[in-house]
């Protein structure tokens, strides 16, 4: 009965005593949930997300001693306490609703429980040690305080664990160490205080890693200066904190780009198998300059965003193996030098943003071939020199240009008129930063497999078709 436009709940469900799975989801159904639900005898999977549901007729105790096993009550207009779920349950899903109080501790004596979504309601109070018996928590957007649980043990099978949009403080548990299963790990818009997390890099699966909007510090090049150590990474989000100094050169040689293919799984996004059912990430991305909540990560979906810090030094040319890259941010730092021509390389890239930073030099010409490009700012730097002429860079508004006095050419109104003699200077420039990148591919070459991206990069790169793309956002 999912989106048939129901108002009341269909009370000849109750004389169906065989049933297993009860889905009402997407409906319109206003009030309360009624008492003899929760007692049919062969009831395991009851999904009343997307509703107007309030509050629960009758008893609380009916909920605990039903037998459903996975309980979706998600996006109603539930509010107060939260009531606890049935001993059997395995999979609790109550986002978007307006539960407040403290998460019960009782939640601890569901032993079968492996997933828990309590996201966007006013929970308070501190986070349940017991997270750490669950394969996924996600808490986002609450009120809780306090420091992150430290009892991850040795084998836990926590895969998933997103408590962005709190109040936590503290630091880091270096008991995440013992997570190698850890794939999603957000704890953006907190209060943590903590330098980089160089000992994540033990944690092989991990592909979603954010830290934004909190009070880490210090460098985020390891203190050998060698490359990024976290090899399975799509998604590197670390704005708005306290980073400082350089990213030397070799910095992106060990990131392995996401492959543009469908997954193991046979679905084109991150989820996890959960037995009855698949449990899709959700994010809050910055993307193309704005923020957006996405549900369902796409599998080849890979994105950088060091905004907002205080990164100096120059943007390393080994950004240009990243083929497969779609969104990097380096806004808003203090970096210095030219912009990589080793851009051009990163063929899938459609959202780049290189605004309020030192860059001086030219804009590379080879970006007006990214035919992908939407989304290009590169404001209030040093750069000089006319603006690469092309589809996608020309159809920019005139901000993404601004704050660069030497800067000519559509979109901006200044015209560009170059004496002749001029023109060699600048191609010399560009040989010189050539060389470079074609070092770079060497570099990558010379890691063996443990750079999947540089055998690809070592060619000359191919006109690449963008139909793959419409073929998908067309199923």
């Amino acid at each position: 009965m999912r989106n048939c436009s129901v108002t009341k709940f269909p009370n000849i469900l109750r004389k169906l005593k065989h049933l297993r799975t009860v889905s009402i989801s997407s409906n319109r159904i206003k009030g309360k949930v009624p008492e003899w639900l929760w007692s049919l005898p062969n009831l395991e999977i009851l999904l009343l997300s997307n509703n107007f549901f309030k509050s629960f007729e009758g008893s609380k105790k009916v909920i605990v001693d039903s037998s459903v096993k996975l309980l979706d009550m998600g996006y109603n207009n539930f509010e107060g306490e939260i009531p606890l779920p049935p001993l059997s349950i395995k999979t609790f899903y109550a986002r978007n609703n307006t539960f407040t109080g403290n998460i019960p501790l009782s939640f601890c004596n569901r032993t079968s429980l492996t997933v828990l979504d309590l996201s966007y309601n006013n929970f308070t109070g501190p986070i349940p040690q017991c997270v750490n018996d669950f394969m996924i928590v996600k808490l986002r957007k609450n009120n809780l305080e306090g420091s992150l649980p430290d009892r991850f043990n040795v084998g836990t099978s926590l895969r998933t664990i997103d408590v962005g949009e709190n109040r936590l403080t503290g630091k880091l548990p270096r008991s995440f160490l013992n997570c190698s299963s850890l794939k999603f790990l957000s704890v953006d818009h907190n209060r943590i205080e903590d330098t980089f997390p160089f000992w994540l890099k033990a944690l092989p699966d991990l592909q979603v890693f954010k830290l934004r909007s909190n009070k880490f510090y210090g460098p985020i090049s390891s203190p050998d200066q060698g490359p990024l150590a976290f090899p399975e990474l799509h998604i590197f989000e670390i704005s708005d904190n306290n980073f400082t100094g350089s990213l030397p050169p070799s910095y992106f040689v060990n990131w392995k780009s996401p492959s543009l293919k469908i997954n193991g799984a046979g679905t084109m996004y991150m989820a996890e198998d959960i037995g009855a059912s698949t449990y899709d990430d959700l994010i809050d991305l910055q993307y193309k300059g704005l923020s957006m909540e996405q549900m369902g990560i796409l599998t080849f979906y890979s994105a950088i965003d060091l905004s907002g810090n205080k990164i100096e030094g120059q943007i390393p040319e080994s950004i240009g193996l990243l083929k497969t890259l779609i969104a990097l941010n380096l806004s808003n730092n203090a970096f210095t030098g030219h912009i990589p021509l080793s851009l051009a390389n990163v063929t899938e890239l459609e959202s780049l943003d290189l605004s309020r930073n030192q860059l001086s030099g030219t804009i590379p010409s080879g970006l007006k071939s990214l035919s992908f490009l939407a989304h290009i700012n590169v404001s209030h730097n040093q750069l000089k020199g006319e603006i690469p002429q092309g589809t996608q860079i020309t159809g920019q508004s005139k901000s993404s240009f601004e704050g660069n006095a030497g800067l000519c050419g559509l979109p901006l109104e200044e015209s560009c008129f170059a004496p002749p003699t001029q023109q060699p200077k600048e191609e010399e420039e560009e040989e010189k930063e050539e060389e470079e990148v074609l070092n770079w591919r060497g570099v990558a070459i010379g890691s063996g497999p443990g750079v999947l991206l540089g055998l690809a990069i070592a060619q000359v790169i191919a006109a690449y078709k963008p139909e793959w793309l419409i073929k998908i956002m067309c199923q």
